[in-house]
C-alpha cells in the first residue's frame, strides 16, 4: 500500500481533479473492550466492509484523567460519570498488543492507527503507524503536539469544539516542528451529535480558511440505514471519512450507540462510488461523449417553411427551425437572411451552405 502521505495528497488531488474516493477510517477505538479476540475481529470487519484504516485509542486510565474527571458525554448512553472510571475500563493494551494489532491490519491488508493519549505511546506506535491522529481535545496539547510533530509523519487532527485561532496555533505548532502534511478534521464533540448539531458546512468553512490543506470529517452523529451523515460530507469535499466501528450497535456504553457496523461501512462505500460516478471526472462544463447524438438530433436546422426557386433572396419569414442539426445550424439565422438560395428547394429543406450563394 502506498505511502499514506503520498494517498492523501494523491486523493487531494484527485478530487481537485476527477473526485476520487476519500480515504476512510474505521474507528474501532476501544470498543474491543479490552479483548484482543475481538480487536482482531474487528480488523477483519472493517476490511472486510472497505475500510482503508483500523484505528485504535491507546491511553492509560491515569495519565489520561484526573481523579475528579467529570464525563462530557450522553449519561443515559453511558452512564458511568467519572472520566477515570471508564477509560480504566478498556486500558489494558500495551505495545505488545498493538504490535499484533498491526501485523493483523497488514495480513488484511488495511492501515493501522492508534490515537496516543500520552508522549510512552507515541514511542512504541511509532514503529507501527504510517501517520498519527490526534483527539480533538488535545488539539491545545502543546507538549502532545510537539511530541508527535518530532515524528516527522502525517497528522490527522480533529478539531471538534475547536475556535479557528486554536486550529491555526496547533497547525503553526506541527508545521514549525516538522510535520509537512496536516489533514485537517471537521468534528463536533457530542457523543452522539444531533444532526442539528453536525454543522457539515463548517467543512467548507475549513477549506476557505485553509486552502492548502486536506479537510475531513469525524462523525459522531447515529447513522440512519442511508449514512446520509458521512456521504453528504464527501459531497461537500471531505477527503478523509472517520467514523465508530463496532460489531453491534445495540451494546450499551461507550462508543457502541454512535457507531457505524459492518453494514453501514458497506452502505457508505456504495454511496461513495455513487456520488463518484454522479459528480464526475472533470468538474469542466463541457458537452460529455455521450450527449453528442442529442448535439446532433435535438437541436436544430433552420428549414424552409416552403419551396424556394434558385436565386430567390432568403427572408424571416420563408425559413423556420426544427430538428436535427444536420444542416446550417440555428446560430448563423441572421447570417442567412437576404442571402440568395443556389438551387431550386422543396418545402421542409434542411439548409445546407452548399445550398447558400
Amino acid at each position: 500500500m502506498k505511502n499514506i502521505l503520498e494517498n492523501f495528497m494523491l486523493r487531494e488531488q484527485k478530487l481537485k481533479k476527477e473526485n476520487s474516493k476519500p480515504f476512510v477510517i474505521a474507528e474501532i477505538g476501544v470498543n474491543h473492550e479490552g479483548s484482543i479476540e475481538k480487536a482482531l475481529e474487528l480488523i477483519e470487519l472493517a476490511a472486510y466492509a472497505g475500510a482503508d484504516a483500523a484505528k485504535f485509542q491507546t491511553y492509560k486510565a491515569e495519565k489520561l484523567a484526573a481523579t475528579d474527571s467529570p464525563s462530557y458525554w450522553d449519561l443515559e448512553k453511558e452512564p458511568i460519570k467519572s472520566q477515570r472510571e471508564l477509560f480504566k475500563k478498556y486500558d489494558n493494551f500495551g505495545a505488545k498488543e498493538y504490535q499484533l494489532l498491526e501485523k493483523h491490519c497488514r495480513l488484511h491488508n488495511i492501515e493501522f492507527c492508534s490515537t496516543p493519549f500520552d508522549e510512552e505511546a507515541i514511542d512504541f506506535l511509532d514503529p507501527l503507524m504510517k501517520f498519527y491522529k490526534v483527539a480533538s481535545a488535545d488539539i491545545t496539547n502543546v507538549p502532545l503536539l510537539i511530541k508527535i510533530a518530532s515524528k516527522r509523519k502525517p497528522v490527522l487532527l480533529s478539531t471538534g469544539a475547536s475556535a479557528v485561532w486554536e486550529i491555526a496555533n496547533a497547525v503553526s505548532l506541527l508545521e514549525q516542528n516538522g510535520v509537512e502534511q496536516i489533514v485537517l478534521l471537521h468534528c463536533v464533540l457530542n457523543y452522539p451529535t444531533r444532526n442539528t448539531d453536525a454543522n457539515l458546512g463548517m467543512i467548507n468553512h475549513l477549506k476557505t480558511i485553509f486552502p492548502n490543506t486536506t479537510i475531513g470529517y469525524s462523525d459522531h452523529t447515529i447513522p440512519d440505514q442511508s449514512m446520509t451523515t458521512l456521504s453528504t460530507a464527501f459531497a461537500l469535499g471531505a477527503v478523509v471519512l472517520e467514523k465508530h466501528f463496532t460489531d453491534d450497535k445495540k451494546k450499551l456504553g461507550n462508543d457502541h450507540y454512535h457507531a457505524m457496523d459492518a453494514n453501514d461501512l458497506k452502505k457508505l462505500i456504495g454511496n461513495i462510488e455513487l456520488i463518484v460516478d454522479l459528480i464526475g471526472e472533470s468538474g469542466l462544463k463541457a458537452p460529455i461523449p455521450s450527449e453528442q447524438i442529442a448535439r446532433k438530433n435535438a437541436r436544430r436546422s433552420i428549414v424552409t417553411k416552403r419551396a424556394l426557386l434558385a436565386g430567390e433572396t432568403i427572408t424571416a419569414d420563408v425559413l423556420t427551425y426544427k430538428r436535427p442539426a444536420t444542416g446550417i445550424s440555428t446560430l448563423h439565422w441572421f447570417d442567412i437572411i437576404g442571402k440568395k438560395v443556389r438551387r431550386n428547394l422543396p418545402e421542409d429543406s434542411i439548409l445546407q451552405w452548399s445550398d447558400i450563394l
